[in-house]
């Protein structure tokens, strides 16, 4: 991973967890070469065993024009009871979490309303 590629090192995204893609808008632009209109994905693994609740994508941020290695991405998703789990960590897309309900009509908000 490499730090002079991004703007701020794992920026705070809130609720926003990205399984693809890139948040373009926190790249630098490659050091090794200066490009930065040019990203590609490498090493795109998805992991997701009988043993474990959890799926866990993982992909390296490349340049596309030197193949250097700007950031890796991780991004997990589970369900637990009657929810949906999201987190995502990268040096160039940053870290988020999101929680969602399974149902129809989320029990968290009904408590709200009250």
């Amino acid at each position: 991973m490499c730090q002079e590629c991004v703007k701020e090192e794992y920026p705070d995204r809130g609720t926003i967890c990205l399984d693809t893609g890139a948040y373009l808008a926190n790249l630098q632009g490659c050091h090794v070469c200066g490009v930065k209109d040019s990203l590609n994905t490498a090493n795109r693994s998805i992991f997701d065993s009988q043993t474990s609740p959890q799926e866990v994508i993982e992909y390296d941020h490349v340049c596309g024009n030197c193949s250097h290695v700007i950031a890796s991405h991780t991004h997990r998703f589970w369900v637990e009871e009657d929810f949906q789990y999201y987190e995502m960590s990268c040096m160039l897309c940053g870290e988020a979490d999101d929680t969602r309900s399974c149902l129809p009509d989320d029990p968290r908000m009904e408590a709200i309303l009250f």
